[in-house]
Parts: C-alpha cells; sequence; structure tokens
C-alpha cells in the first residue's frame, strides 16, 4: 500500500501543482532565458515558464512524512535532491533576475555543490549498511572502496547532477530519461526491500510523469537547473545507498553519452579547430541533422531504456 500510495502522491500533487504554478510563473515572468549561441528554432520558447522542477519535488515534502517518517536514509536522500533543487533553484532565479542564461558563477555553484554532496555522503555512510562494498556485473565479488569511498561518491554526485542538467535541452528530454533510471532504482529497492529507495523513487516517478504532463513539445513549463540537478543528484544518491555506483553510468548511459559529446567537442575545437559535430549536447546535433524535436527525445528515451535494461541484466546475480 505504501509503494501504491507513493506513486499516487507523487502523480497527484505534481498534477494539481501544474495548472496553479504555470499561470502564476507567466505572472511573475520567470521565464527561460535561451542562449543565443543554441539552435534557432528554440529562440520561441524564450519566456516559457522556468523552475518546473518544483512540480515533483514537492510531493516529497508531502509523501516522506506520511509514508516514510522514521527512516534516515530516506530523509538523507531527500536532503541530498532539495539541496541540489535549491541550488538550482537560486541558479535559475539569477537566469531570471539579471537576465543571465548562464545563471550563477561555475565556482560558486561547484561549491554548493559539493558542500551538500559531502554531507549527504556522511548521512549515507552513518545511516546505511556497516560494509561499503559496490555491486559488480556478473556476479563477481562485489568490491570495496576503501578511503576512496567518499570522493568516488561525492564525485559520481557531481557528475550525474550535472550530467543531467546538460541533457536538459529538449522538452521531454531530460524528464522522461530520469524517469527510467529513477524506475531502475524503484524496481531495485522493491525487489531487495529497500522501502527507502522504493519509496523515495516512486514518488519522483509519479511527480516526473504528471511533469511530463506540462513539459512534452510543446513545452508550458520548463524544469530548469532547480529540476535536472535534483534528479542527477536522486539518481546517484539512489545508487549510493542501494550499493550500485558502478552501475550508475549504465543505468544513466544516455547522460553519459550527452556529457561525453561535449567534452569531445571541447576538445576537438581546440586542438585542431574543428568540430565533430555540428553542436553539442548531441540532441542538438540531431536537430541539426533535421530530427524533429519529438524524434530526437523518442530515440533518446529508448537509449535511456537500454542502459536501464543493460544495468539490471549486469547486476543478476549480485544481491548484497
Amino acid at each position: 500500500m505504501r509503494l501504491i500510495l507513493s506513486v499516487i502522491i507523487g502523480f497527484g500533487v505534481s498534477l494539481s501543482l501544474g495548472p496553479l504554478l504555470i499561470p502564476l510563473f507567466r505572472r511573475m515572468k520567470f521565464g527561460q532565458t535561451v542562449r543565443q549561441v543554441g539552435p534557432e528554432s528554440h529562440m520561441k520558447k524564450q519566456g516559457t515558464p522556468t523552475m518546473g522542477g518544483v512540480l515533483f519535488l514537492l510531493p516529497l515534502a508531502f509523501a516522506i512524512p506520511l509514508l516514510d517518517r522514521s527512516s534516515p536514509l530516506a530523509w538523507s536522500l531527500v536532503f541530498l535532491i532539495f539541496g541540489y533543487g535549491a541550488i538550482g533553484f537560486a541558479d535559475d532565479y539569477v537566469k531570471i533576475a539579471y537576465k543571465r542564461s548562464l545563471g550563477l558563477r561555475a565556482r560558486e555553484k561547484l561549491l554548493m555543490q559539493i558542500i551538500v554532496a559531502v554531507i549527504f555522503v556522511w548521512l549515507a555512510e552513518h545511516f546505511g549498511s556497516a560494509h561499503h562494498a559496490w555491486v559488480l556485473p556478473f556476479g563477481l565479488r562485489p568490491w570495496d572502496p576503501g578511503i576512496w569511498y567518499g570522493p568516488i561518491s561525492v564525485l559520481a554526485i557531481l557528475g550525474a547532477g550535472n550530467a543531467v542538467n546538460i541533457t536538459d535541452g529538449l522538452d521531454g528530454l531530460a524528464g522522461g530519461a530520469a524517469a527510467i533510471g529513477t524506475a531502475f532504482f524503484a524496481y531495485l529497492g522493491v525487489s531487495s526491500h529497500d522501502m527507502a529507495l522504493a519509496v523515495v523513487s516512486l514518488v519522483l516517478i509519479g511527480g516526473l510523469v504528471a511533469f511530463l504532463r506540462f513539459n512534452l513539445h510543446p513545452a508550458s513549463i520548463f524544469m530548469g537547473d532547480t529540476g535536472s540537478l535534483s534528479l542527477g543528484a536522486a539518481l546517484a544518491g539512489s545508487a549510493l545507498i542501494s550499493h550500485t555506483v558502478l552501475l550508475l553510468p549504465v543505468v544513466g548511459l544516455l547522460f553519459v553519452v550527452e556529457t561525453l559529446s561535449v567534452i569531445l567537442q571541447v576538445i576537438s575545437f581546440k586542438l585542431t579547430g574543428r568540430r565533430i559535430f555540428r553542436m553539442s549536447p548531441l540532441h542538438h546535433h540531431f536537430e541539426l541533422t533535421g530530427w524533429t524535436e519529438e524524434r530526437v527525445v523518442t530515440v533518446f528515451w529508448v537509449v535511456a531504456m537500454c542502459g536501464a535494461a543493460v544495468a539490471w541484466w549486469l547486476r543478476i546475480p549480485t544481491q548484497i
């Protein structure tokens, strides 16, 4: 019943908030500032309300006190998600208030992300299981990172948060892909009787499905950094408390590919003066080759599904 209620609360609260917050954000002029260097077709999205991540974050504030209030791990994961959501909210606000498409300064943003990640890793270590062994593929003996537990965990959170942020460039793309990755952890939580992981994941899934009602093309609202940073942190935090950090790059295959496309583009241009892709991240490249936005999103969702399916196959029959 708790699992069913998790989805219902996530979906119901998010769906109810949409018609209330979207007009409010429009009146407050919380509109997206579209970067001039992006595809020309995206200029028509200028002014679309952003900060839509609150639609799928607020359900957690209702659900956890009702369904899992005694679980320190659930609260730890919610702290991480809301912490990164708050950083994203501040970034979105700077973009809106000062009409700066890049938001907070990179150093400020990174420092805040590191602080929140370090606190969460300590909480996860303190309230989690007594060992740190991480699942390896194909039933291999789990690996204990030892002194590297903290640094790798923090890097995983930073990487996942910013990878989802990079992927959030088309209507429904990041939200749908994150829902797929979160479904992996929801099923993992249910199958291993980890209620903290299952409840938080299912609330997020319900919220994301409702959010996509407003975010699919043509989007009525964007998730902004408020949503993208929090979703990446949620995926990494879920991997950490479920001991599947080493499978996170496979679960989030699409986010890894999108991030690599940016890295390769920058390296290639600096070394040779040439670009590998017409534009990075990769979703913009396919847009400029003539694919419709809906086609790019659909194909990329399939890639995300393949990553989650492969990750599940790799972890069999390992159980910690």
